[in-house]
């Protein structure tokens, strides 16, 4: 609202009100500037960043600052610190693993429900399994034959979810995908953590993962895509059927 014509001059005073005003960290802006000429390819796999010294000395901001800067890079992957005489800051590239950690924090940071897991699986991996059979390699089909052995061994309940894992994630890699490849790895690895195994993992349900995990492999070995997807698709949406069927039985006798 404007005030009163005043009386001196004339003049005419308006109130003028400002909203709080977010100012970024010196670090994060530093990290941020660092960030994007790492991810253009400014700086190559394995290129030292310049020492922190140097650093200091080129933007002009403190060490303590510097330090936080690369420490913000570290924990997103894109540099790795060294310590001693031939230490520093070293680009390393975005791996799988990468995307894995940033899919499990959002997973476990928003509580993610087991059904939606499930439901993820099922959308994602049936495309893993058809990419698998247009593109594997000899490799792959050793990694998932591995996995396969693994599997029907007499072993204990976490080697037999280390192998069951360890056979998604392979149909995953042979897709040639890295991005579903780290989808992957991270829903694997949720959905063995969050599932009560111990009163579900049976030696009928080991046989039927065993079997249907070679029917897989054989349509991905055979480059059949349209049988890798049908087969992959019974496979989760019966595992996932069966799993909530437990987390059901187990909900309704705590509750009861």
């Amino acid at each position: 609202m404007a005030e009163p014509a005043s009386p001196e001059n004339g003049t005419t005073r308006v109130a003028v009100q400002l909203a709080p005003m977010s100012v970024p960290k010196a670090s994060d802006v530093l990290a941020d500037e660092l960030r994007e000429r790492i991810l253009r390819g400014e700086f190559p796999e394995g290129t030292a960043l310049p020492p922190e010294r140097e650093l200091v000395t080129q933007t002009g901001m403190s060490r303590a600052t510097v330090r936080e800067a690369l420490r913000i890079l570290e924990v997103q992957g894109l540099v790795r610190i060294k310590t001693g005489r031939a230490g520093g800051a070293f680009i390393q590239r975005l791996g799988e693993e990468s995307i894995a950690s940033s899919v499990d924090l959002l997973i476990r940071g928003r509580n993610i429900r087991l059904a939606a897991l499930h439901e993820t699986r099922e959308a994602i991996e049936p495309s893993c399994a058809r990419l698998a059979a247009l593109h594997r390699t000899d490799d792959d089909l050793a990694a998932l034959d591995r996995a396969n052995d693994s599997i029907a061994r007499d072993g204990s309940l976490g080697e037999f979810l280390q192998a069951n894992v360890d056979w998604h994630v392979a149909v995953a890699v042979a897709s040639h995908n890295e991005l579903l490849n780290g989808f992957m790895l991270a829903l694997s690895r949720a959905i063995y953590t969050s599932t009560d195994n111990q009163g579900f993992v049976d030696s009928a349900v080991r046989q039927t993962t065993a079997q249907a995990h070679k029917s897989i492999t054989e349509a991905i070995r055979a480059g059949d895509p349209e049988a890798a997807v049908r087969r992959m698709q019974r496979h989760v949406h019966g595992y996932a059927e069966a799993v909530m069927a437990v987390e059901d039985r187990t909900s309704i006798d705590v509750e009861a």
